[in-house]
């Protein structure tokens, strides 16, 4: 039995995708999550997922953040990020920071599933139109990315909230904690980055920051 997840906060299209991916593979149990909290939930209970398809704009995601974080802790587990958008800029990224294929959503159900087969084999796979155009991240950001993953979820809210210019009272009201708390993760936050300040750090988010996905037509 094959096992795949499906990680989108789209009901409508988690359930296109199941339908469309039942009528390809044999035998298939697919398990859904709408948010980067349900989707480390399933990945705790499931140990035996073949396949993560993933988007990268759900709640708490945090853009890039969820795909990085995941690749850490799952190291084994293939990932396929399934977007709106085919920027090259983002699938360079998402393929730099671990993904092993780049699904737009416009897809046919047959491309989906010859991608999903290929990754499941252990190649990458990318559309025919972008695989000439997708650079690699190299250097500097992969140094961020690897101290990135070092951040607990709570963590990278708040540099979030840090990026968008909140003061540490309002963060603390946003997230419901004490502000001795938001003092504490920034702390955390400093040294996890190798950083000494709020600019150096909103710096750091802000390479991790990709543009809006436009809603697949």
């Amino acid at each position: 039995m094959s096992q795949f997840l499906i990680a989108d906060d789209h009901p409508l299209f988690r359930e296109a995708l199941k339908g469309a991916l039942s009528s390809k593979f044999d035998d298939l149990d697919v398990f859904e999550s709408d948010s980067f909290d349900s989707t480390l939930q399933v990945l705790s209970e499931q140990e035996d997922l073949d396949i993560l398809l993933l988007d990268l704009h759900m709640p708490g995601s945090g853009d890039l953040y969820g795909l990085i974080r995941i690749r850490e802790d799952y190291p084994s587990l293939p990932i396929a990020v399934v977007s709106g958008s085919e920027d090259i800029h983002i699938v360079s990224k998402v393929m730099s920071y671990g993904a092993m294929g780049f699904i737009p959503k416009s897809s046919s159900s047959d491309d989906i599933a010859s991608a999903i087969n290929q990754i499941l084999d252990g190649d990458v796979w990318l559309p025919l139109e972008l695989k000439d155009k997708v650079a690699t991240v190299e250097g500097e950001d992969k140094e961020i990315a690897a101290q990135v993953a070092s951040l607990t979820p709570q963590q990278y809210k708040v540099l979030q909230y840090l990026h968008e210019g909140l003061l540490n009272k309002q963060i603390a009201y946003e997230l419901h904690i004490s502000e001795a708390t938001v003092k504490a993760h920034i702390t955390a936050i400093f040294r996890k980055l190798g950083v000494y300040n709020r600019t150096q750090a909103v710096l750091i988010a802000a390479k991790l920051q990709l543009e809006p996905i436009e809603p697949a037509q």
